[in-house]
């Protein structure tokens, strides 16, 4: 039986277009988990039963699959008469599958006016890439103020939405009317320096009170 279990686990999570280890992610166990599952090395709990229905559009459940505490064994119930199941969409099941795991995060151009596209990204003890939920956006990089950095036209990066400088970094800051991405250093006197390169390095000593910080970019993704 539980080869037959892996057997349905293994279809079932190809069919999503989920790997094993993006499967174990979902559910809390490790890829190496779900290899032997998938191979009926391992015998299933009732917990992980009901995430891995879940996370596979519930349709494990067709096996008609009893656990039983007592013994760590399964057993099959007699056949039920099922209502045919109308297929959702690709990106309901998606949704359903990994609400609570994954989180849509919005995608902005530098005015900030509306998302302009959107990407998923894991939560991980209820955050994202280490930050609060609510915290994170990405920005579509728009010039090559920062080419020197390795930051082009184009790319993606990942922000954490702050107003403070907490620490010298990357920032996205509004400075003399324009938003734009610039390298941000705390000097003394209440000032900062504002760094780009586009080729060569060109620096800039302004009051902390002249920048408006929107967030500190914190990963790169590159348009190849």
């Amino acid at each position: 039986m539980s080869n037959r279990i892996g057997l349905e686990i293994s279809r079932l999570r190809k069919e999503l277009g989920l790997t094993q280890k993006q499967l174990g992610k979902i559910i809390g166990v490790s890829e190496g988990f779900i290899i032997d599952v998938e191979a009926g090395r391992r015998i299933l709990n009732e917990d992980l039963i009901k995430k891995l229905s879940k996370a596979l559009r519930g349709e494990i459940a067709k096996l008609d699959i009893v656990y039983e505490s007592e013994n760590n064994t399964y057993k099959p119930e007699p056949k039920k008469n099922v209502e045919k199941v109308v297929e959702k969409p690709v990106q309901d099941i998606w949704n359903d599958a990994l609400a609570g795991v994954i989180m849509t995060v919005p995608v902005y151009n530098y005015k900030m006016e509306r998302q302009a596209e959107i990407k998923q990204l894991p939560i991980i003890n209820n955050k994202v890439e280490g930050f609060a939920k609510d915290k994170v956006f990405y920005l579509i990089i728009e010039d090559n103020d920062m080419a020197g950095f390795r930051i082009l036209k184009g790319d993606r990066a990942l922000v954490y939405s702050t107003h403070e400088i907490d620490k010298d970094g990357i920032y996205f800051v509004d400075y003399k009317g324009k938003k734009t991405v610039r390298q941000v250093k705390n000097i003394e006197g209440g000032k900062l320096l504002l760094v780009s390169n586009k080729g060569s390095l060109v620096t800039e000593t302004v009051y902390k009170k002249d920048v408006n910080i929107h967030g500190r970019l914190v990963r790169l993704e590159i348009l190849l």
